[in-house]
């Protein structure tokens, strides 16, 4: 019986053997980060291929990063099974196709975007960026042009979006100096502001709040191997999350963005950095932009020199754009079934992606291979696909299912990443920024306001006492041998009692003691 992982010839077992179908069929570590398809109609075995997989590639020390759509990618963290009732008919599939079958569980890191079925998973919006924020509320092109406004004076001025109230408040202040950011980044309308801050607000009651905060998540901490070399298998609770498909693309879209971004460049390695599994991906392109379309495109085709490896799992290879599928060297495929002629012409589309096999049809081969069985072609030798194969895939190692809360939170409490990321941390950023800032600004209108009101007081009682002065005062009185200065005393007293009444004497008053009793 064959080891899964052939460390010496750096390949992994797939499936294989068995009459009527092909000898083994492995892929190659070396093109593992040439990406790779696992597509079939429901019920015909795409989640446990996707299980054997991560399996292989965990037990060649490659780290693993799969989304748990129905919750039963769960059961990799525990082992099968030899008293279950599957175990007979796994034991037969072993041996049919050549393979040791050897029960055992993986190491398992569980997140959750809400913090309930596994690890808190974190970004800021500062992290995902106006375009996937764009995207994920479905703004318009005007929309999500005053997105980009905001971004940009928040870089500018220094003020940190780090949770969904930072992007709130930053579009308040935007809102509010409308007017003169239009002179500089173009028209920012109110209306525009007002329909973003309900898409926030619908984002917000969607659960959107618990994904935005710190600490952010943080890639090492995916990337990781346990104490005896396997990699790392992060399985992402998304049964919940698919309740909001948009949330649900754009998250693994960010975090594959993000691999693309922060991992440096390693041309072609010997396996895998990492394989990112991204399940149901019809809905990365379900409405989506051309603009985004073609962000996917060039990350799918530039990061395999990061060591990523990318698999989309879909119902129909025409799910994923044609641009996307071309990327895609290895390729996985389940049954698909043909009852209209859209189906059967979805069916022919999908025979010609292969090389064909002069043994059989592809297109009949596709629609008739049973439950557990798929329709393969993986990179050979120097990257040249290989001819379509029948094969037989091997069965799982680990068990099949969910598993119960209790194994779930024992799980989550032996890992480190508890202690990181369990407590959210609310640092100083643009909500309290622009909060102070509008505190300071309220001051200092009060102070304004307070000084005008005493300047006024000032005012009026001067006014009040000169002439009481020049009413009350005998004609006589502090008479001196000066006369002639007496004389131009009264008559500049005069003069200025003429002044008062009118708005020009009255401004220059206000400020002449104004600013004496400032200097007070």
């Amino acid at each position: 019986m064959a080891d899964v992982v052939d460390g010496q010839a750096n390949t992994v077992f797939v499936g294989g053997g068995g009459a009527g179908h092909a000898s083994p069929q492995t892929l190659l570590l070396k093109y593992a980060n040439r990406h790779g398809l696992i597509a079939g109609a429901t019920g015909t075995g795409k989640t446990v291929t996707l299980q054997t997989l991560a399996e292989s590639l965990s037990l060649a020390g490659v780290p693993v990063f799969l989304a748990d759509v129905k919750g039963d990618l769960a059961g990799l963290s525990r082992a099968g099974s030899a008293d279950g009732k599957l175990h007979q008919a796994f034991s037969e599939r072993a041996s049919q196709i050549g393979i040791s079958l050897a029960y055992q569980a993986f190491p398992v890191t569980f997140w959750d975007v809400w913090g309930k079925s596994g690890h808190p998973v974190r970004t800021t919006p500062a992290e995902m960026g106006p375009l996937l924020l764009s995207r994920l509320m479905d703004l318009t092109d005007v929309q999500e042009g005053v997105m980009n406004i905001a971004f940009r004076v928040a870089d500018e001025q220094g003020l940190a979006l780090l949770d969904l109230k930072d992007l709130q408040a930053m579009l308040v202040w935007v809102g509010q100096n409308a007017a003169d950011l239009s002179l500089r980044y173009g028209n920012v309308s109110t209306a525009s502001v007002g329909a973003i801050q309900r898409a926030l607000l619908v984002l917000e009651n969607q659960g959107g709040d618990s994904l935005f905060g710190e600490p952010a998540l943080e890639l090492a901490d995916l990337i990781r191997q346990d104490a005896s070399g396997k990699g790392m298998i992060n399985i992402l609770a998304a049964d919940k999350l698919m309740q909001s498909p948009r949330l649900y693309a754009t998250f693994l879209l960010w975090l594959l963005s993000e691999l693309f971004e922060q991992l440096p460049e390693v041309g072609d390695p010997d396996r895998p950095r990492i394989a990112f599994f991204f399940d149901e991906a019809h809905l990365l392109f379900d409405d989506a932009p051309k603009a985004l379309i073609e962000k996917v495109e060039q990350v799918a085709r530039l990061i395999r020199s990061k060591g990523v490896s990318v698999w989309f799992v879909s119902q129909n290879p025409t799910d994923i754009p044609d641009a996307i599928l071309g990327q895609l060297g290895n390729r996985i495929q389940h049954a698909l079934r043909a009852f209209t002629a859209k189906d059967q012409k979805a069916l022919r589309m999908a025979a010609q992606n292969y090389r064909a096999n002069p043994d059989f049809d592809t297109a009949d081969a596709i629609q008739n291979v049973g439950t557990g069985e798929a329709v393969t072609s993986l990179l050979e030798a120097k990257g040249v696909p290989g001819v379509v194969q029948r094969t037989l895939i091997r069965p799982p190692f680990s068990s099949l299912g969910p598993i119960s809360d209790a194994e779930r939170a024992q799980i989550m409490n032996a890992s480190p990443m508890g202690l990181k990321y369990g407590q959210a941390v609310d640092r100083d950023s643009a909500h309290e920024m622009l909060a102070r800032k509008a505190e300071e600004a309220a001051r200092a209108v009060a102070r304004a306001e307070a000084e005008a009101r005493e300047n006024d007081a000032l005012f009026d009682m001067t006014r009040d006492e000169y002439r009481n002065a020049r009413r009350y005062k005998p004609r006589d009185e502090g008479r001196t041998r000066s006369s002639r200065s007496d004389s131009i005393v009264e008559t500049f007293g005069k003069s200025l009692a003429r002044q008062l009444g009118t708005k020009s004497g009255q401004a220059i008053v206000r400020g002449v003691l104004g600013s004496l009793f400032r200097g007070r």
